[in-house]
């Protein structure tokens, strides 16, 4: 069990650190709402991970694998959603949140403490980070693939998968909030108007490609 525990940890961390929409995700609310909301979205990508994970250790991943017709819907909800938190950030990079006359430390200091009009409440960060993990069914085919080849023979399948899913959860959470309190402490660099107004129109334009290329995907 070890073994597999360890060569699952190792494949896991790469699909961790592997840029998409969770990390564009993390970062964007990072910077448009402060660590706290941040982390609250990685916490809620890792629910997601357990949704999926106790999703496949059930056979419902195996049912959407099989279903044409509810994997396609799946992915076509995915990819709006994402091509919707794409929009709102390019509309964000469009506006510009910086009054004039405001300095990047004033500008940051109001998004952490959460007086700014434009952040996430932490609840509604972790509402999206959960929509982004749930809503991509890639997440429940990954799962469902890579999953059984660690869990040893003879092994109780639901509650090792379920430790499976808490490691990757755990790297998500440990890479996802090391992002969060990165861009923290490089807050008065990241809230220059003009770095803020590239990193949305970056951010937004990730979302809406992988938005685009999930909808591409599933109408194929």
């Amino acid at each position: 069990m070890f073994t597999s525990l360890l060569g699952f940890t190792a494949v896991a961390a790469l699909l961790t650190i592997s840029p998409g929409p969770d990390f564009a995700v993390v970062l964007r609310t990072a910077l448009g709402s402060g660590r706290r909301a941040a982390l609250c979205g990685a916490l809620g990508i890792a629910a997601g991970c357990f949704v999926w994970g106790l999703a496949g250790a059930v056979g419902l991943t195996a049912m959407l694998s099989a279903s044409q017709a509810a994997y396609g819907v799946l992915r076509v909800a995915g990819a709006l959603y994402l091509m919707w938190l794409g929009a709102q950030a390019l509309r964000a990079a469009r506006r510009g949140r910086t009054a004039p006359g405001a300095t990047a430390p004033d500008v940051a200091r109001e998004t952490v403490d959460g007086a700014g009009t434009t952040g996430l409440t932490p609840l509604r960060a972790f509402r999206t980070g959960l929509l982004t993990n749930v809503l991509n069914p890639k997440v429940g085919v990954v799962y469902l693939s890579l999953l059984p080849q660690f869990i040893p023979h003879g092994a109780p399948v639901v509650a090792t998968t379920m430790l499976l899913v808490t490691v990757h959860a755990a790297l998500g959470v440990l890479w996802l909030g090391t992002l969060a309190c990165a861009v923290h402490r490089a807050r008065a660099f990241f809230h220059r108007p003009r770095v803020r107004r590239l990193l949305d129109q970056a951010t937004g334009g990730v979302l809406l490609a992988l938005g685009a290329a999930t909808g591409f995907e599933a109408a194929r």
